[in-house]
């Protein structure tokens, strides 16, 4: 652990506040925070300063989350200001601040001839409210993004900055998907690859039952591979497979996937919708950072009009759960957008969502039925919980608090780490105590 009371990153700006009586929600417009202010600071010495003085204190980053992990009835903390990106050669690194989205880092990354292993399927959320959270793009051999995480940054419970990077073991471990209930992140490192280029093509109409006898081989088409249903017809609708082109100018595409047809124009994941705004499709080679997420990095998605939920089962029983989602289709139809399977290579960050387990994850775009998708959920998390079934910690879910402890196996160390790093509670909201600490707040 390295530890100390200041941060050598200069401040280049003060500290500054917004309206407090500005409205202020998440990015789906489902939850409004109850914070009485919002401060942007700009330097780690006025995050410190803020930690201090605030008895109750949360980050918030681009809100791409569906309930209140990000909440408090105390001080919101945005991080925007904190923009810097800076590259260690020598160890193969990158530090970018809290503030940094993953489109901007990619651009600027390939423009010097470097990437990321992998990106989400939208560009536009912060590298650090996605580490947080263990978000993650698809591939079986890729894991979740916030294993690229070398060193994480953030400000206590106490105001001290404190640094813990992958020689710090354990510790690290438990920090990198810290749910906010750590500490004010400012900084991470990450590691970096050369750059690579990707191309995509999409297959329509993949029968259930050829997913099902070619289950490795279809999760394995690609370096990443995404498959969208709507849980009718007992198909997926759409397999969208990213290769890595190892330089060559074009690859061969077989003409069908198990069944599923090769596109023969470019898509949307819905169908019927308009693809302008998707990334290039039909085997057209490109950089990584326009072939790994389904979305533009210039075209920024409109708040509102959706909810999300995911929950990660192990892969080797992944095609046992779409099964049983698939039971429960007529309650599902009427208030989905569509809904995607990834997979996710096991990692050993504690809260991490894929710890110790390959994974195939089954994410709901739920249109904005709030009453009718919370109704939904113990449903869907019943049919799932005989898999173990794990609810990704950003998105809608009912679980619980002790069927979350039995989940992770290092729970209790994230509970002592947290009572480590803030004693006195700061960082906690009505999240913290309902899933981590349990109703009354304890432990």
């Amino acid at each position: 652990m390295k530890r100390s009371g200041t941060n050598p990153q200069e401040a280049s700006h003060r500290e500054g506040a917004s309206d407090p009586a500005a409205e202020r929600q998440n990015w789906a417009g489902n939850l409004s925070f109850r914070a009485v202010e919002i401060q942007e600071p700009g330097a780690v010495e006025e995050v410190q300063a803020l930690v201090k003085s605030r008895a109750r204190i949360k980050a918030l980053g681009t809100r791409h989350s569906f309930h209140d992990i990000a909440d408090t009835p105390g001080t919101h903390v945005s991080l925007a200001r904190f923009r810097e990106m800076t590259l260690d050669a020598s160890r193969g690194t990158v530090s970018v601040g809290a503030g940094v989205r993953y489109g901007e880092l990619a651009v600027w990354l390939h423009a010097q001839g470097l990437a990321l292993k992998n990106l989400a399927s939208l560009p536009h959320i912060t590298v650090a409210g996605a580490c947080a959270t263990g978000t993650h793009g698809s591939g079986v051999g890729n894991q979740c993004l916030s294993t690229e995480v070398a060193a994480v940054e953030f400000v206590d419970g106490r105001g001290e900055w404190v640094r813990w990077s992958r020689e710090d073991g354990e510790r690290f471990r438990g920090a990198v998907v810290g749910l906010g209930a750590l500490g004010v992140v400012t900084r991470l490192t990450l590691e970096v690859v050369p750059t690579f280029e990707v191309a995509q093509t999409v297959y329509e109409s993949l029968p259930f039952a050829e997913l099902e006898r070619h289950w490795d081989d279809v999760l394995a088409a690609g370096y990443s591979v995404s498959l969208f249903t709507d849980w009718r017809h007992h198909q997926v609708g759409q397999v969208w497979v990213k290769r890595k082109t190892s330089g060559q100018a074009e690859l061969e595409w077989m003409e069908t996937l198990w069944g599923a047809r090769r596109q023969q124009v470019k898509l949307h994941p819905l169908p019927g919708h308009s693809a302008e705004h998707c990334t290039e499709q039909m085997g057209c080679v490109g950089p990584w950072h326009e072939r790994l997420p389904h979305f533009r990095m210039d075209f920024v998605p409109s708040s509102g009009a959706e909810l999300q939920t995911e929950y990660l089962v192990p892969r080797e029983r992944g095609m046992e759960a779409l099964l049983a989602v698939e039971r429960l289709s007529e309650e599902i139809s009427p208030h989905l957008r569509i809904s995607e399977i990834r997979t996710v290579a096991a990692d050993e960050l504690w809260m991490s969502m894929a710890y110790r387990q390959d994974s195939l994850a089954i994410h709901f775009t739920w249109q904005p039925h709030g009453e009718a998708v919370q109704r939904l959920l113990p449903q869907i998390e019943a049919s799932l919980a005989p898999l173990g079934a794990r609810p990704h910690w950003g998105k809608l879910f009912s679980a619980p608090r002790n069927s979350l402890t039995e989940l992770y196996p290092r729970f209790k160390d994230f509970l002592a780490l947290v009572r480590e790093c803030d004693p006195e509670g700061k960082f906690r909201n009505a999240y913290i105590e309902r899933y981590l600490l349990g109703e009354d707040g304890s432990s």
